[in-house]
């Protein structure tokens, strides 16, 4: 009798606890106060992308894209970098006080650092860099130890506010410039709070080790045994870092046995099955070929959980893995509107914005992988198909089976060819060298496949043309003709300004020589209408340049790809579709 009042007692504690949490989430009228915060941040902010599309009759937050969850449903992370957010940052962010994580670098937001974010007892990381920030640095952050934070690229900001000159710079540790510069005077109410959280941490501990000492108490009276049992729990997951290892027999279950009708995909590298795991959660399955000549389990595990730091919205995020000795899977979130190469053959078509969209949410995406990814990652097969659309058809880039990890001190990696005819850049088929320039010119090709509503491959087959699609998009925007691009999917109903803008983008990207291509930087910004004019006449004028000199052979001309003249006859060839 004792040992069940025992078991009662600790687990009306338990459950007292949570409810006593339960409630804290809401306030007095009810509301889920994260939702409120988060509401309050985004009226502060000027979104012209739209991406804070927060509901404030949400009950949970944890399903937002920006916004990141812990296990009991506590928003801990807060991710909007890159997305031209304007406007101020609410003082409510300091409400959210479970965040670990706050990232708004590379936005034009303004106004002061809130003071607030001083109050976050948790948060680890802060990145306010490259945004139009003012004011001076609030002491309050040097109260975070663990706070790791950048405020790089905003000129009006300052340590303290009393310096003669600003350049934008702070250290990534805040507790060493601002404690030395604003101490904090000790006193009896700081050892007054440091003895009250002492005593309640340590009262915390030690209610831990009474309610685990009971429990071997208990198991050991029932002769059960505590210690992880392998085959008793085989089927349960494991959990690596920010991955989930999954058991084969967990996807099995998912897939029904990896039946033929849940094939939603097919590549070189294997078979894509939509699943449904246990709690419900609907998730895509790539199943990869050869499993027996994948690098072994540690490398393979190594390399899956770099690409999964890959981490932006604008990128498809891998949920986790699975290794037997013959099987090697990865697992993604499903995405319910397939492919772009889908959706372009799929009625009723994509109109011209949601193209428009597409082709900008790929490019920040590759934008992310190339150069601000570390280390940088290459795609090595953009195109339609492996661009995928989420609930609202914003673009995710998928499928990184065929990318190569690189450090920063590589310009290049030299591989066996892999990829699609049409997408393939002819240095890379000529050499086998691939850079980010050959992300660029496949990017190119997926910007006239979004175009012309035909995929790259398959050009010629209904048009009736001959000749690869980047030759016949050369002769037909030479002879100003750019109505004969669209897709008569469209009819009239396109931007004829922002069709020659797209137009010209592509063929900047596709361009033969690997260096004249612009970086994924430009691209968006191109893209999102700056600096594509100067671009685009500077490389008119470098071509006639180049026409008006005629001193050399074609092969001489790109002598720098490769010395083997019959590689480059082939990879000219190769590089149209067929």
């Amino acid at each position: 009798m004792e040992i069940i009042r025992g078991r009662d007692a600790l687990l009306s504690m338990v459950l007292l606890s949570f409810l006593s949490c339960a409630t804290a989430l809401l306030t007095s009228n009810g509301v889920n106060f994260e939702v409120q915060a988060l509401m309050d941040i985004k009226k502060s902010l000027i979104d012209p992308h739209g991406v804070l599309n927060f509901d404030e009759n949400a009950v949970d937050p944890c399903g937002w894209t920006i916004v990141g969850c812990s296990h009991e449903s506590l928003v801990i992370s807060l991710s909007i970098p890159s997305q031209n957010l304007s406007g101020t940052i609410s003082r409510s962010i300091g409400n959210l006080t479970h965040l670990t994580k706050v990232l708004l670098q590379d936005n034009n937001i303004s106004g002061p650092i809130p003071l607030e974010l001083g109050k976050l007892p948790k948060l680890q990381e802060l990145d306010l860099s490259d945004n139009l920030l003012t004011g001076e640095i609030p002491s309050s952050l040097s109260q975070l130890k663990k706070l790791q934070y950048l405020v790089l690229g905003n000129p009006m900001i300052c340590a303290t506010g009393k310096e003669p000159e600003c350049n934008g710079t702070a250290p990534m540790s805040p507790s060493f410039s601002i404690n030395s510069q604003n101490p904090q005077p000790s006193g009896r109410p700081n050892s007054h709070r440091l003895a009250l959280a002492f005593g309640t941490s340590l009262g915390c501990i030690c209610l831990l080790v009474l309610g685990f000492g009971f429990l071997l108490w208990w198991r050991h009276k029932h002769n059960k045994q505590i210690f992880f049992d392998v085959n008793e729990h085989h089927h349960k997951e494991v959990c690596l870092g920010n991955l989930r290892r999954f058991q084969f027999r967990e996807l099995q279950i998912a897939t029904h046995n990896f039946c033929s009708k849940n094939i939603i995909g097919k590549g070189g590298f294997g078979n894509v099955y939509k699943g449904y795991l246990h709690d419900g959660t609907v998730v895509a399955v790539k199943r990869l070929k050869d499993a027996n000549n994948i690098s072994g389990e540690i490398q393979f595990q190594t390399e899956v959980e770099m690409i999964s730091l890959a981490v932006h919205r604008n990128l498809l995020r891998l949920y986790g893995f699975c290794i037997t000795s013959t099987e090697r899977l990865l697992v993604y979130p499903f995405m319910s509107n397939g492919s772009v190469a889908l959706r372009l053959k799929a009625k009723p078509s994509l109109d011209w914005g949601t193209r428009k969209r597409i082709a900008l949410g790929a490019a920040r995406g590759l934008l992310y992988l190339h150069e601000q990814c570390d280390p940088k990652i290459i795609h090595r097969d953009v195109k339609a198909a492996n661009i995928l659309l989420d609930d609202y058809c914003e673009a995710v880039v998928g499928d990184f089976g065929l990318a190569k990890l690189l450090d920063h001190r590589d310009s290049h990696v030299t591989t066996a060819v892999r990829g699609t005819v049409g997408h393939i850049a002819p240095e890379y088929l000529s050499t086998g060298q691939s850079s980010e320039k050959t992300d660029v010119f496949g990017f190119g090709i997926l910007l006239l496949e979004l175009i012309t509503g035909q995929r790259a491959l398959e050009f010629g087959n209904a048009a009736n043309q001959k000749g690869a699609m980047l030759d016949w998009v050369k002769k037909i925007h030479q002879e100003k003709k750019l109505y004969m691009l669209i897709d008569k999917d469209l009819k009239n109903n396109y931007d004829r300004i922002e069709l020659e803008e797209m137009v010209q983008v592509a063929l900047l990207c596709t361009q033969y020589l690997p260096s004249h291509r612009p970086k994924m930087s430009e691209v968006v910004r191109m893209l999102e209408g700056d600096g594509l004019a100067e671009k685009w006449e500077a490389s008119q004028k470098a071509e006639a340049t180049r026409c008006r000199a005629n001193e050399f052979s074609s092969s001489e001309r790109y002598s720098d790809l490769t010395d083997d003249s019959s590689l480059l006859v082939q990879a000219m060839e190769l590089s149209g579709p067929r």
